[in-house]
């Protein structure tokens, strides 16, 4: 079935909590493990059906913001999620509670249980209007970002749109498109800073409720983080330090000798390469074309299941008018089918973004036989260990979608890899300076964003550009208003999927077998379990960074940038 024939039904709330009752009665009821098991597949379907229909919602809601129809859709799972949350957690709770927890736990296994416990802790009727004012904040940043209809070169863009422009070979060009995108984003600083104000004390709020001390402890658990905790994350963050952005100030002060450019300001990031920076060969219909090629040479498996989300319309890759910002893969059960939403603007960036997506959707169809719905896919920060390792493990096919430019992708990839761990380990710090300090003003909170700046990042010069000067450039960072406390997990999955880079290179049919076997393996496991079984070093441990660095450092060392600049 071709996802255009996918058909949204609103649902029936009431009717649903109480058939959900019912089925959880009918747990607590039961007479044995066995009678339990059973009464628990009438609990996943409907959990499965109603997941399905706000996920749809979704999905067509931010595929085109501006359709009144799923706007309304979308406005009503902002308040009914949060009494959706209440029925799952009941039925956490029954769960937790069971005579039988130990016989359910050899067939379930441990992680299932942690997890629940943890849904337990995190929601209360106490705070379930407060969660709906948070969603409904939630998607007002959304709007506020979608609604970007920038004057530039002749035509009206959206921020993704202005992509293409930010990074021109021509400074003037990406300098203009780069003042223009933040001016956008300064004219509504005001907006941005009262939504998440009001964020942060709404979340603040419901963490006390629930009885924790402040919203970080209650951000980890909400996590599923079953096994480290803010110390194990900040002894990462000083190995990054330590380690990595040293090497970023050497990689960003090679690539302003390689531009040719005696003063490196912030709108020469993105720009990499005289000779322009690399590019797909094609359009978003050429590069679905050829990537069916990437993943056929990849394996059968991945060969298959690229044929079947691109046959399926399991994609919508290109940005337009109306569109959302962003990028993300999630996955309807009613359908076992996951869906790719991306913003394609004719840049390099496309082709990462869809192999990311692609490694997120793998996962979860990979792991479709799992009856419970915890078990689909793992907690956040092991889910991207799928996507960032599909990026690697796909290098070497990647001549068939860049051609002349591939060891400058390949290049500019591995580099960039590297550098975004600095500034995600940045907004991570951020976040827990936030929380830790929920009555700071808006003020204080750009300044410390200024200042993590400069600790992670500091070589970025704002050429005087008031907004960002005085540290709005977080602003954009879609998560820190969305899904507090997500970001680490990016960094912490780079780092294992560098592992994976290195592992390829010494043994790439090893690394596919390890890489498939943790897809396989879904959210059975929490994430150092899911590390130790793909035979990685966790990052918490010290010495894991300056392991890969090493790697990368050795392989930098043996490119010639010369082939990289213009005659």
């Amino acid at each position: 079935m071709k996802f255009s024939e996918f058909t949204y039904e609103r649902p029936d709330v009431a009717s649903l909590k109480t058939e959900f009752e019912e089925a959880v009665k009918v747990f607590k009821d039961a007479s044995s493990a066995d009678e339990q098991n059973e009464a628990m597949k009438k609990v996943v379907a409907l959990r499965n059906s109603f997941e399905s229909k706000a996920r749809l919602a979704k999905i067509r809601h931010t595929i085109n913001t501006e359709d009144v129809y799923y706007k309304e859709e979308q406005a009503f799972m902002d308040e009914n999620l949060p009494v959706y949350q209440g029925m799952v957690t009941a039925f956490h709770e029954a769960l937790v509670q069971s005579p039988y927890k130990d016989e359910l736990e050899r067939k379930w296994g441990g992680q299932l249980f942690r997890l629940a416990e943890l849904k337990v802790k995190t929601y209360s009727e106490d705070v379930l209007e407060d969660l709906k004012q948070e969603n409904k904040l939630s998607s007002e940043y959304v709007k506020v970002m979608a609604s970007a209809k920038i004057e530039f070169d002749g035509k009206e863009l959206n921020l993704a749109q202005l992509s293409p422009y930010v990074q021109s070979a021509d400074r003037e060009t990406r300098k203009a498109a780069s003042k223009a995108a933040n001016a956008f984003l300064s004219s509504n600083q005001e907006k941005f800073d009262s939504i998440y104000d009001e964020l942060v004390h709404l979340r603040t709020g419901i963490a006390k409720k629930l009885g924790y001390n402040n919203f970080t402890e209650l951000a980890y658990d909400r996590m599923g983080r079953t096994d480290y905790n803010a110390a194990d994350v900040k002894v990462f963050r000083e190995q990054v330090k330590e380690i990595i952005v040293p090497l970023c100030t050497t990689l960003k002060k090679r690539q302003q000798k390689r531009i040719g450019i005696n003063e490196f300001k912030f709108y020469d990031e993105p720009f990499s390469f005289t000779t322009g920076n690399p590019k797909p060969q094609g359009d978003a219909e050429w590069i679905v074309n050829q990537s069916k090629q990437v993943f056929s040479g990849l394996s059968q498996e991945t060969g298959a299941f690229f044929n079947y989300m691109a046959e399926d319309e399991l994609m919508d890759l290109e940005s337009k008018s109306g569109k959302a910002p962003g990028g993300y893969c999630t996955y309807l059960q009613d359908y076992t089918a996951p869906f790719i939403f991306t913003n394609f603007n004719g840049s390099d960036n496309d082709v990462r973004v869809l192999l990311h997506e692609i490694g997120h959707a793998f996962q979860m169809y990979t792991s479709r036989g799992y009856e419970v719905p915890e078990y689909q896919f793992p907690t956040l920060e092991a889910c991207e260990i799928h996507s960032m390792s599909m990026e690697f493990l796909t290098y070497p096919w990647m001549e068939k979608l860049f051609g002349k430019d591939t060891e400058k992708y390949l290049y500019s990839h591995l580099t960039g890899a590297v550098e975004f761990i600095p500034y995600g380990v940045a907004v991570d710090e951020f976040q827990h300076f936030v929380y830790d300090n929920p009555d700071a003003t808006p003020t204080e909170r750009r300044s410390k964003w200024r200042e993590l700046e400069k600790t992670y990042l500091p070589h970025r010069d704002y050429d005087g550009l008031e907004y960002l000067e005085n540290g709005g450039f977080w602003h954009r960072q879609g998560h820190i208003f969305r899904s507090p406390f997500y970001y680490i997990d990016y960094t912490l999955a780079q780092i294992c999927a560098l592992q994976f880079w290195k592992r390829a290179g010494e043994n790439s049919e090893r690394a596919w077998e390890d890489y498939f076997a943790l897809c396989q393996k879904g959210g059975s496991l929490p994430f150092t379990k899911l590390v130790e079984e793909a035979g990685l070093i966790s990052p918490f441990e010290k010495g894991c960074v300056a392991s890969v660095v090493g790697e990368v450092e050795k392989f930098i060392a043996t490119v010639d940038e010369e082939q990289f600049v213009k005659a």
